[in-house]
């Protein structure tokens, strides 16, 4: 089975349970049927409190819509509507739109920029937490075209029926409970998996009407925590608020337990929780809830809970599985959310909404057929001139091939619709630059800024690679924050941190201005020098060098800014003194006296690479010998790892594994174990050397500080005095 039919049947397994959870809401089932069976366009308003069963409702009629045959799927209206910059959805004949969280849209733009997306038969639902102002009535041009509808209680009946899909099955209990719930869905629903803990709900009359719906779920939850079975549950429900999703593996890291297996089932069982495709999330309104709670209660455990997560995240990064390391970085990103510098650029993809579509978002290399698209693209956002640079930049590199070779390298980002289809949502490409002699590449303003900036002081030093991020863009925001430029985003940071590891990213944006301070967090330093005009519009470049802040001091960095008030005043790493290049020669020498002493406890504690930048970079600062040696053996584990990743390198990797890294003993027994004639072991063994002395090379050349830490800093100074 592929991951598209994966996906495409934990999608429909997923809907399917949020059918068979539906309860009620036929009135306002008939007047969407109705809407969609006019054929002509309309907008539906539906509005009340937070848990009444907005979210539900859409992905109902998401259903209802698709068995017409109207296409149609749940998405955030912040992710659809931009100020100033028109809509970011461009919906076909027939489409439904269902966009959740409207009322975080300013309505002057939800009002000015939504008729552009109304073709003649759409029908659009918009869920808000408030009714529509009073602007909306007034305007002869919504006159018969707004249908705002107030969404109450469940009736008894319903609610009823609700209770008993939860389990609640005793008459006086389910009276009792629907006295005080009142029709509140995500009340009634906690109230059953209190009941389900043997615990009780009392009077909650002092919470307030189903409009409170806050204080009604913040009073169910104090009745939730007092009859989990023991504190580890009730830590496990505090744990679950602090992350994007957990997992049973992460579950164990939060509660620092070795197998975390029952009370992940029984997390499993509460109402609270949603399924999603990773694991399983708080509903929003019960996240905010417990997070309250917890940083009033508990602020010191609230923040060990983060700084686990964050470990956790760190060592499934150095992971060599690519597609749990890109998973780990949304995780790791949602750490942030509350940052005042990065949290509004992530808010749009770490919304339950936002989420949802991050799920059906994919990324693979750009192929011939989406060329004409993502031109197309480009030309939109950013005029004709960029459009045929993307063309030319794929004609030189792809005179007969599909594939993108260096030094260009383009990537399309799908998402894939309930109907299994798919449709480009974005794009990005990658553009690598050496030193020396310039790369026979077209002539874009971009590279030739760049180059001119990089040929002086902090530029790259012989073998080093810069690389220069190009055309990334979302179809519907452009480069504005929303779930698919959460994932390039990601991404892009996947790049600079795995393989092809650059000792320079360069990072263009066309509105340089607001990304200003949330770059400045994530250590990219402005870099007017880079700057470049395309098609008459100045974009602005952001730089980061890794040779200064290399990948895991980076992680580091950001986690630590995360934990503070004030990211900006946790300082990057200090710059070590300048030290001379390093020796290949000696390089080498050093590592196959460590592949021989690996065999012996202290066999590395003399190790002339003990003092190496790629030892220091996965050391702290005051780390001693013993510190030293581990990471030294973690590199060298790293390294190998990658070389049992590449079929090609597969053969020589084993004849290392059973010589150095698991010895057989004796050479002989270690040709013995694979089969082969000494002849043929020894020149797989030497292969295998080689490549594993090639990689730490590689990552001492760009791990390190060396002496480019200074002519970076000298470099960028002169750049910001050329503003």
């Amino acid at each position: 089975m592929t991951s598209h039919q994966l996906r495409g049947r934990l999608t429909d397994r997923f809907a399917a349970a949020r059918e068979r959870g539906f309860v009620g809401r036929r009135r306002e089932t008939a007047v969407f049927e109705s809407l969609l069976a006019r054929g002509s366009g309309a907008v539906l308003y539906v509005y009340g409190p937070g848990g009444i069963g907005k979210t539900t409702l859409l992905h109902h009629f998401a259903r209802v819509a698709g068995r017409a045959g109207r296409p149609g799927a749940v998405l955030d209206a912040r992710e659809v509507l931009h100020p100033g910059g028109g809509p970011a959805a461009e919906p076909g004949p027939g489409t439904v739109l269902l966009l959740d969280s409207a009322d975080a849209v300013a309505p002057e733009v939800l009002r000015d920029e939504l008729p552009a997306l109304l073709l003649p038969d759409t029908v659009t639902v918009l869920a808000a937490r408030t009714a529509p102002e009073p602007a909306w009535r007034v305007d002869p041009a919504w006159h018969g075209l707004l249908h705002p509808m107030a969404l109450g209680p469940l009736d008894a009946a319903d609610s009823g029926r609700l209770l008993r899909l939860r389990g609640v099955r005793e008459a006086h209990e389910e009276a009792r409970t629907l006295a005080f719930a009142r029709g509140h869905p995500l009340a009634l629903a906690l109230s059953a998996d209190v009941r389900a803990q043997g615990g009780t709900a009392g009077d909650l009359a002092a919470a307030g009407s189903p409009a409170d719906s806050p204080q009604i779920v913040q009073a169910l939850l104090d009745c939730l925590l007092e009859t989990a079975p023991s504190p580890l549950h009730r830590t496990a429900l505090d744990a679950c608020a602090q992350v994007l999703v957990t997992t049973e593996p992460l579950l164990a890291e939060l509660l620092d337990i070795p197998d975390a297996r029952p009370v992940f089932a029984w997390l499993r069982t509460l109402s609270a929780m949603e399924y999603a495709r990773r694991g399983i999330r708080p509903h929003d309104l019960v996240r905010e809830a417990l997070d309250a709670e917890l940083r009033w209660r508990h602020p010191d455990l609230r923040a060990e809970l983060r700084r686990r997560a964050g470990a956790y995240y760190h060592r499934l990064f150095d992971d060599t599985d690519l597609t749990r390391q890109r998973a780990v970085l949304a995780d790791y990103a949602y750490l942030h959310r509350e940052s005042p510098l990065v949290g509004p650029l992530l808010a749009p993809a770490l919304g339950p909404a936002g989420h949802d579509r991050m799920e059906r978002l994919t990324v693979a290399p750009t192929t011939a057929a989406d060329l004409g698209e993502l031109c197309a693209l480009a030309a939109r956002h950013e005029g004709a001139d960029s459009a045929d640079l993307l063309r030319t930049w794929w004609s030189a590199d792809h005179p007969e091939e599909e594939a993108a070779p260096p030094p260009f390298a383009a990537y399309t980002v799908y998402e894939h619709t309930r109907d299994h289809g798919r449709r480009i949502a974005g794009c990005y490409a990658l553009v690598w630059l050496t030193g020396g002699v310039p790369d026979a590449v077209p002539d874009d303003p971009a590279v030739v800024a760049a180059r001119t900036w990089l040929a002086g002081p902090g530029g790259l030093r012989a073998g080093e690679q810069a690389l220069l991020v190009r055309f990334w863009m979302a179809a519907d925001s452009y480069q504005s924050g929303s779930p698919t430029q959460t994932l390039i985003t990601l991404r892009l940071t996947h790049h600079y941190l795995t393989g092809r590891r650059p000792a320079l990213t360069l990072l263009p944006f066309a509105d340089p201005g607001p990304w200003v301070t949330g770059c400045a967090y994530v250590d990219f330093a402005r870099l007017p020098a880079a700057d470049f005009t395309v098609a008459g519009v100045r974009y602005g470049v952001f730089a980061h060098d890794w040779r200064r802040t290399p990948g895991a001091a980076w992680l580091r960095l950001l986690t630590a800014r995360g934990a503070t008030d004030d990211p900006l005043s946790v300082p990057a790493p200090a710059v070590e003194p300048t030290r001379a290049p390093p020796d290949r020669a000696a390089f080498t020498a050093a590592v196959r006296e460590a592949l021989r002493a690996l065999g012996r406890a202290d066999g590395l504690a003399g190790s002339p690479l003990l003092t190496s930048r790629l030892v220091r970079a996965r050391c702290a600062a005051d780390a001693g010998p013993r510190e030293r040696a581990a990471a030294l053996r973690e590199a060298i584990g790293a390294a190998a790892a990658e070389l049992a990743a590449s079929v090609a390198d597969r053969r020589a990797h084993r004849a290392l594994h059973h010589t150095y890294l698991q010895p057989a003993g004796t050479q002989q027994r270690a040709a013995d174990l694979l089969g082969l004639p000494m002849t043929t072991y020894r020149r797989h063994l030497a292969a295998g050397t080689e490549r594993l002395t090639a990689l730490l090379w590689r990552e001492e050349l760009e791990g390190g500080t060396g002496g480019g830490s200074d002519r970076w800093r000298e470099g960028l100074e002169r750049g910001q005095g050329q503003r």
